[in-house]
């Protein structure tokens, strides 16, 4: 064992220690000035900390940043939804996003603000070890991939690859928003959840050399005295 992969927790349990630490990072992170002067919650994620599945959506929207919970909307509710249809329950999987505070509006995520949440999703998956991510449109699947191509050409097709620290098969998937109003999108949608339960039973992906771990973002000082942090 590399003394880089001896830092990495070993029990579930000190994995849990270690994601609570995280969460209270990314508690206090303006690193995204903007961002960080807006929002009501930072989203950081939620569900099982051992799961062996988990999705990976854009960014909060309204009700996610009232109640600190992502996907608790209309899509959430399809989401699980969907879950129920291969056996599977929300509180058996780990459910988080690209960015971990809603933009203003809703507007897409910009590429500074993705680059500075980034650690966070990799810190994650690193601890979580899931067997299987499910990347929920564009945004997730762009960036965990480091390719442009779009979730049109990849849906339903898995890939082990290395998200941070991690080998995991990667299951691009379109967003359930997109599928909300559209019957096509839908079918599409539920044909590919139903290929999961095949894409768990399989073995684990190969373990990858572990790169440097990367620090996560330092609160700005002057936006943390603004929003009153210190």
């Amino acid at each position: 064992m590399s003394a880089e992969e001896s830092q990495l927790p070993g029990s579930a349990a000190e994995r849990r220690e270690a994601l609570k630490e995280v969460f209270e990072q990314a508690q206090a992170c303006v690193r995204c000035s903007e961002l960080a002067a807006t929002r009501k919650t930072v989203v950081f994620g939620a569900g099982n900390a051992d799961a062996d599945l988990m999705f990976v959506g854009e960014a909060p929207g309204a009700s996610e940043d009232e109640q600190g919970l992502p996907f608790v909307g209309a899509a959430g509710k399809l989401l699980e939804k969907l879950l129920g249809e291969i056996g599977m329950a929300r509180a058996e999987v780990f459910i988080a996003n690209v960015l971990k505070c809603r933009p203003p509006g809703n507007r897409d995520p910009q590429p500074a603000e993705i680059e500075n949440c980034r650690e966070y999703l990799y810190r994650q998956v690193e601890l979580i070890q899931p067997r299987v991510i499910c990347t929920l449109g564009n945004f997730s699947t762009k960036l965990l991939r480091e390719d442009p191509t779009g979730i049109t050409r990849l849906h339903g097709q898995p890939e082990v690859l290395a998200v941070g620290r991690r080998a995991v098969r990667l299951y691009p998937i379109f967003h359930p928003a997109a599928a909300l109003y559209t019957p096509r999108m839908l079918e599409v949608l539920a044909a590919d959840f139903q290929r999961l339960p095949a894409l768990l039973a399989r073995e684990a992906a190969p373990v990858v050399a572990p790169p440097p771990l990367r620090p996560l973002p330092p609160p700005a000082a002057e936006a943390a005295v603004q929003l009153g942090l210190f």
